[in-house]
């Protein structure tokens, strides 16, 4: 496996970015279908096609998934997947025509950049035609291109987030893999070691402090920043029905709860979707666990990843990097 979301067969993902303007957005197609879950952890989500994908309601497959920049307006760039699926005849075939389903969710990058240039449908759309099974890129790449984390002493102080992906093999040939955005208001921080890898930039030490310690001592910078959310897609070859595949996004946010701190705030918009492509088996708690593991490492990669843009630094270039214990 190459560690990427396009381990499971049918996946293909394709970006678009804008690095003079720090926006982007990034396509996961399944032209063929895949039936979807999600779960919604932060409370300041955005995105399109949620409740659809709840267990209950009617449609049980999904076309691609759409990650964007620019905040709400990024949504509306999500018709541009919509237009291209249809020229491929990917979609529902209904007395009108083919209508493809494709939920999206969005992260606030506008504090970075050019607020004023958004990812628009013609851009999805290139990011569709560009779309690969293999070679995947990952950092401030597609919608990871604005992404930053640790912004409680405001974005002068933020580190640069990203794109990243992991991938899992369980075994009997099931697999599970997932992509994340991570524009995290807080840190991100190693399982192994419960050290900060990227979070608020401490000038006095050139490392990191902690979210979660300057919110114990009221030392945030109010008013709080907007521009976060973690948002991602986890996939899976093991064939699952759609209650199913709802429980394991709500799974698969343990990964999030274990390298970001703090998580699912109320300034973020944290949001997992999941597809199921394909025909393994797999006990759900075997799958649960890979789930975690394939978000965590996928995480980390983001920022680890990632490169300075817009005059916010990366990992990479900063003197102490912390260690995650796995990337």
């Amino acid at each position: 496996m190459a560690g990427s979301v396009t381990d499971i067969a049918g996946i293909r993902v394709g970006h678009y970015t804008d690095p003079v303007a720090a926006t982007g957005c990034t396509v996961v197609l399944c032209e063929r279908g895949a039936v979807p879950g999600v779960s919604v952890s932060g409370a300041s989500p955005g995105g399109r096609e949620i409740e659809l994908l709840r267990p209950g309601y009617s449609i049980g497959l999904v076309h691609a998934v759409f990650l964007g920049g620019g905040s709400a307006y990024g949504l509306d760039a999500a018709a541009g997947v919509m237009r291209y699926l249809e020229e491929h005849g990917a979609g529902f075939d209904t007395v009108a025509g083919i209508v493809p389903i494709v939920p999206a969710a969005i992260i606030f990058d506008l504090s970075i950049g050019d607020p004023g240039v958004r990812p628009t449908p013609d851009n999805a759309y290139a990011a569709c035609v560009a779309a690969t099974d293999s070679g995947v890129q990952e950092g401030s790449i597609g919608a990871g291109t604005g992404a930053t984390v640790g912004k409680c002493l405001g974005i002068e102080h933020a580190t640069k987030g990203g794109v990243g992906m992991a991938s899992v093999e369980i075994g009997g040939g099931a697999r599970v893999a997932a992509l994340i955005v991570v524009n995290a208001w807080g840190d991100v921080i190693s399982p192994a070691t419960g050290r900060v890898i990227a979070g608020p930039r401490d000038d006095a030490s050139d490392g990191f402090l902690r979210t979660a310690s300057l919110l114990k001592e009221r030392r945030m910078r109010r008013p709080f920043p907007t521009s976060n959310t973690v948002i991602g897609v986890v996939a899976t070859n093991v064939r699952l029905r759609k209650e199913q595949a709802h429980r394991l996004a709500q799974m698969a946010q343990v990964g999030l709860a274990r390298t970001v701190d703090p998580c699912g705030s109320m300034y973020d918009g944290d949001t997992l979707f999941v597809l199921s492509l394909g025909d393994s088996r797999c006990d759900m708690n075997a799958l649960g666990v890979g789930a975690v593991e394939a978000v965590t490492g996928a995480v980390q990669r983001a920022v680890l990843q990632a490169t300075s843009l817009a005059g916010v630094p990366a990992v990479r270039d900063l003197k102490e990097t912390g260690s995650c214990g796995q990337c």
